[in-house]
This record gives C-alpha cells, structure tokens and sequence, in this order.
C-alpha cells in the first residue's frame, strides 16, 4: 500500500511539473511571437490589440481576459481545474517575463527563426500542460461550455470565438501576419503530437489513489456536437 501511495505522489508530482512547465513555456512562446512581429496568435492578436489601446503590458491584459472568460463560466457551468485558474495566471506573468529579456529584433534573419520557434514552442507547451489533465484554460472552458449550451459544433463554435477575437484585436492594432496563419496551420499537428510524447501513464495497482482534478472523461473530435460538461480535468487546446 505504501508503495503505491509512493507512486501515486510521484505521479502527482510529475503532473503538477508538467503543467506548471507547459504553462510557461505558452506564455515564453507567445512572447516570442510578439518579438518576431509577423503576426500573433488569435488570442494574442486580442491581447496585442488591447495592450496598445490601454498602455497595460500584454501579460497583464491576458490575465485580465483570461479572469473575464472565467467569470463566464458561471452561467456556463464549467467547472474549472486547477491548471485553469494557473493559466489565467501563469501564462500571462511568463509572458511578460520573456518580453523583458528578449528584446526586439532586427530583420527577418532573425524574426523568422524565432516566429518558427514560438510556434514550435507553443506546440510543446501545449502538449505538456494538456496531458497534465489539470483543467482547461479558460477560453478552451468557455469554448465546451457554449458548445453545451447552443448545441452548435466544436468546430463551428472555436471558429466563431476565434474569428470575432481576431476581428476584434485587429480592429484594435494587433498584429496579424504570416505568422497567424503558419500557426492556424501548424498548431492541431503540432499539439496532436507533443500530447503523445508527454502523456502520462496511469498510477499502477489497484488501490492506487486518483487525484482529485483525474479526467473521466476524453476531449471530443473536432466536428462533433454537443458535449456533456467536460471534467475538470479536461483540456481540449489552451487558451
């Protein structure tokens, strides 16, 4: 019994390393993002767009967000984990810790590597903070949640957000580019394969005890309609 307990600590432990990890690594990535100047994220695009408009860091306006989109799930009624809440949190303060290191650049000999590198990056930390299965993040929560509620597709309410986000951060000065496109393109695969690399195996043995925040349930495909209330340990895609 004692061993298992062990293992179940231990598995505990990793999960909580890799999402505390694959959080930082976001908020590093989206940074990078912002340095290369060639387009951002659909978030991000949001996120570059109010910051111009208040004169408030990036970070903080994504920590702002993310707390709004949490307040939504109110009516929603997501349940969040606690990788959810980390994530308003998290992400944003990562963020703005990258920025104050890696200034900007000069030319696309150095723009381009890095636009590749955030993106890559970002499908690691994607992978290591989902398998963690600690909680969506907060716009993935709100995503599941309409999807719920209006009975409309995953994929046709993602859009729908995601496309009213951009709209909306352009409209407001964020960037789009090149790189908001490559990442439209790149990040399904990328994430799809990082979340096989770090998945995590279940604590062994028949006793073994189960964390609180364990998913019951799996993230569903992409088209499909409506889901029940997600697990709070259920991700789909950050942010």
């Amino acid at each position: 019994m004692a061993r298992t307990t062990g293992r179940s600590t231990t598995h505990l432990t990793r999960r909580l390393v890799q999402l505390y990890v694959g959080l930082t690594l976001y908020g590093a990535s989206s940074a990078l993002l912002v340095r290369a100047e060639l387009g951002l994220e659909p978030w991000g695009v949001l996120h570059q767009g109010l910051a111009e408009l208040t004169g408030i860091s990036i970070g903080v306006v994504s920590i702002i967000i993310g707390a709004v989109v949490l307040l939504l799930w109110i009516p929603l009624r997501q349940r969040p984990g606690i990788g959810t809440v980390s994530n308003v949190f998290v992400v944003g303060l990562a963020m703005d810790g990258t920025l104050a290191v890696v200034g900007d650049l000069d030319g696309l000999g150095f723009r381009v590597p890095v636009m590749v590198l955030g993106i890559v990056l970002n499908g690691v930390a994607t992978g290591l903070y989902i398998a963690a299965r600690f909680g969506p993040g907060p716009r993935d929560g709100l995503m599941t949640g309409l999807n719920r509620v209006t009975g409309r597709s995953i994929r046709l309410v993602r859009t729908a957000i995601e496309v009213a986000v951009v709209v909306t951060g352009f409209l407001l000065g964020g960037s789009l580019g090149a790189g908001t496109v490559l990442y439209a393109l790149a990040i399904g695969p990328l994430a799809q394969f990082f979340l096989r690399i770090f998945a995590l195996p279940e604590p062994a043995g028949p006793d073994a005890v189960v964390a609180p925040d364990e998913p019951s349930t799996t993230a569903p495909p992409a088209g499909s309609g409506p889901v029940a209330d997600p697990a709070s340990g259920q991700a789909i895609l950050p942010q």
